[in-house]
């Protein structure tokens, strides 16, 4: 079909009371809240949900282990609603991986004691949160991604939806779309970690000042099936050790699952100093290991997914509130790296959340003041206990995991303080960190492909259901590919190349008459929304947006 010229076309408008934008667990979980508040009071409120994915939950994906007490709160009988949990959890253990053995601890620490807690798929919980989220009188729609924020000076009055239909050259295609514009009293970003429009709202409204800067690390996670009774659902492993260099933050997770799947993953900080990190690779190099080797024996690769984590803690959560707007979930930083859970925490600020807004429909007020009330809400629950507990965590590890170990020890039995009495310990950006080791250094050991115990990130970037039509603008911004070319191959080594876990970026370049020539292909169409590259990259000049709605991975039972 031919391609018709760009011009203006009129946008639909939708007005809400308030819209939810990401269909996860903090979203969904509010949603509900909003719902039952408002038939608790008898109050019509009008109430969306917006997820980019092309069905709700298939662009969640996590461990997971998941604490009850969030989703318990939420729903009391959320079991007996059927829920969609794998299993409870029947067995704990936590390895230490040398090259070619292991050491079984002779007790779990009590941040990874799991009794009590259930193995989850998050794409499941999502999907059934959603119903659950309708049932309570929301609307939830997928294949709407929120693209820009609508403002009123400073305050937030709504979102606007991703076009449709736009060729890579931006004309617009027959089939042309244009977004609409959702406005709402108040805006809810859940959007997961790095999220496109809260990475807007902090930047413009600085809702960063004062905080450490947020720390992130790349998990990785693949599925497979085993033969018969070879993994008990519900036995979950933690390892630390190989394959990462001492100084580098990560360690392993491996969950059973419900028919015999078995959930393996690898999480990698994105703080690490060896510019050629690489997180796929550092899960690959774990299946090698003889202890892991021998539990996927025989067994089939059957999905693959990457995400980033925040692991910042406390001291990095962005101020969740201005006028019209409130952050939840990971984009508000509601993780615990200690414990390594944030599904409760997800859930408990969407409802923190949900109250704050109905009491400022109570007040018809939706100034930052008014819904400065999350904030106290959240002191008086116990998610803010939580969070403070594990505040210096991530932090211990700044100089290696024996130190992270043992300050994570000592801060379980001292309230959170680092190594002991330090209240804050302080941070530096993870993209900081890494290290100018030039275009020659040596990568990080690699591991072999063989196809049927490791594979390569295209064949895993298949395995993950991704698809994106190729003729639509790349959303992946990179704002001068000269830096890329003229500096980072000089002075990194182009880490881009490495950091990827979906091969999407692929560095020309070659060196002539003395200095470096070619250009940075981008494979956009590969892209897991792990938003490893947006913040990773060592000069920050990358920016991920969502491409058309409904586009990218399908992360079934993830």
């Amino acid at each position: 079909m031919p391609k018709q010229p760009l011009m203006a076309q009129e946008r639909d408008r939708l007005d809400v009371d308030v819209l939810f934008v990401g269909a996860g667990p903090a979203s969904l979980a509010g949603a509900i809240r909003l719902g039952q508040l408002a038939a608790e009071q008898k109050q019509a409120l009008e109430i969306l949900v917006i997820e980019k994915g092309g069905d709700i939950g298939s662009h969640g994906i996590s461990g997971a282990v998941m604490d009850p007490k969030g989703i318990g709160e939420l729903l009391p009988d959320w079991l007996q609603r059927g829920a969609p949990v794998e299993s409870p959890v029947t067995s704990d253990e936590l390895w230490l991986l040398t090259a070619g053995g292991k050491i079984k601890a002779p007790f779990t620490p009590p941040p990874l004691n799991n009794h009590g807690k259930y193995v989850a798929s998050l794409q499941k919980m999502a999907k059934w949160l959603g119903e659950q989220a309708e049932a309570a009188g929301a609307q939830v729609f997928a294949e709407f991604p929120g693209q820009e924020l609508l403002w009123e000076g400073d305050r937030v009055v709504g979102v606007r939806t991703g076009d449709k239909g736009v060729a890579h050259d931006g004309s617009h295609k027959a089939n042309y779309e244009p977004g609409a514009d959702i406005y709402a009293k108040v805006v809810v970003l859940g959007e997961g970690v790095r999220g496109t429009l809260a990475k807007q709202a902090i930047a413009k409204l600085h809702l960063d000042a004062g905080k450490e800067p947020q720390v992130y690390a790349a998990g990785v996670k693949e599925l497979w099936k085993l033969p018969a009774g070879r993994f008990a659902a519900g036995a979950v492993i933690h390892t630390l050790g190989y394959p990462l260099a001492p100084d580098t933050f990560g360690g392993g997770f491996i969950y059973g699952m419900a028919d015999d799947v078995l959930d393996i993953g690898h999480v990698t900080g994105l703080d690490a100093k060896n510019p050629t990190s690489d997180p796929h690779n550092e899960l690959q190099r774990m299946k090698q290991h003889p202890a892991i080797a021998a539990l996927l024996a025989d067994g089939k690769l059957i999905r693959y997914g990457a995400k980033a984590i925040p692991e910042g803690g406390f001291f990095a959560m962005p101020r969740p509130y201005a006028d019209g707007l409130l952050l939840t979930g990971d984009s508000a930083g509601f993780l615990n790296g200690m414990r390594l859970k944030g599904i409760h925490l997800a859930i408990k600020s969407g409802m923190l959340a949900a109250e704050t807004i109905f009491a400022a429909v109570q007040a018809d007020r939706y100034d930052a003041q008014q819904l400065s009330g999350f904030v106290e809400r959240f002191q008086s629950s116990w998610a803010y206990e939580e969070m403070r507990s594990a505040r210096n965590f991530h932090q211990g590890f700044e100089h290696g995991m024996w130190a992270g170990m043992f300050n994570a020890g000592l801060s379980t039995v001292t309230g959170g303080r680092a190594f002991g009495f330090i209240e804050k310990l302080g941070a530096v950006a993870g993209h900081e960190r890494m290290e100018k080791r030039g275009y020659q250094a040596d990568p990080s050991p690699r591991a072999s492909v063989d196809n049927v115990l490791t594979f390569d990130k295209l064949t895993d970037v298949f395995n993950s259901g991704t698809m994106h039509d190729e003729d639509q603008p790349c959303h992946l911004h990179v704002a001068d590919t000269n830096i890329c070319r003229d500096r980072c191959t000089v002075e990194y080594g182009n880490p881009c190349g490495y950091f990827c876990p979906a091969a999407v970026y692929e560095p020309l370049f070659e060196k002539k008459d003395g200095k470096f020539e070619g250009r940075l292909q981008i494979n956009f169409t590969n892209c897991v929304h792990c938003k490893t590259c947006d913040i990773a990259d060592p000069y920050q000049i990358i920016t991920w947006v969502p491409p058309q709605g409904g586009e990218g991975p399908v992360y079934t039972g993830m």
